[in-house]
């Protein structure tokens, strides 16, 4: 089956690809480059993604798109790549899964959500294997200090009132290395910006 993975560089849409492989789907990543602050889609490092596509070996469809129009070209570029199928690696936003699962049964085809709700177990498998970098943080309690680690740092930390899976938009990763990379995105350093509330850091390569 040829799916189209929504592809965002974090934790769990890189999961989200993992799994669609080891379905034996046939899958191709479509990476939206959206607003800045998008409540649909993740915007920290964005560009960065095809540094993952290429350690990964497949292909990326780029869309952009603002919080107002992606439906109607997510739908478009679905047809044009005669996707039966979507990949999210959504985990508890309803915001989210409620209007990935709309396109889909307007197409007619499938929408998978892997993570959806699993439990403790498997989120920490995927923190284990995967070197998730925190890249974007907006939570009380939160601070700069965290920009550029390793998310199992921030989870350790045990913050009050922060998801421990950053679901809540408290911050959002991005993946250096995974067990399907044929090799790791190496980091020469990372830019960092704070504005006393919320920070973001750009990997430099």
């Amino acid at each position: 089956m040829r799916v189209a993975c929504l592809f965002s560089g974090g934790k769990d849409s890189c999961f989200a690809l993992f799994w669609a492989i080891s379905q034996g789907f046939d899958p191709f990543i479509i990476t939206v480059i959206p607003e800045e602050y998008s409540e649909m889609f993740h915007h920290p490092n964005i560009n960065a993604t095809s540094l993952q596509a290429k350690a990964i070996g497949i292909r990326q469809v780029w869309l952009d798109a603002t919080d107002k129009n992606w439906h109607g070209k997510l739908k478009s570029i679905l047809k044009k790549e005669k996707a039966e199928g979507i990949v999210t690696g959504a985990i508890a936003s309803e915001f989210q899964r409620v209007r990935i699962d709309r396109v889909g049964e307007e197409l007619g085809i499938p929408a998978y959500c892997p993570l959806w709700h699993k439990d403790d177990e498997l989120m920490q498998e995927m923190i284990r294997f995967f070197d998730a970098r925190v890249v974007a943080v907006s939570a009380e309690g939160i601070g700069p200090e965290f920009l550029g680690e390793p998310l199992k740092k921030l989870l350790e930390a045990n913050k009050k009132n922060v998801h421990k899976f950053l679901e809540g938009g408290e911050g959002e990763t991005f993946v250096l290395n995974a067990p399907f990379f044929k090799k790791p995105i190496k980091v020469k350093e990372w830019k960092k910006k704070w504005d006393g509330v919320r920070g973001v850091a750009e990997l430099i390569i």
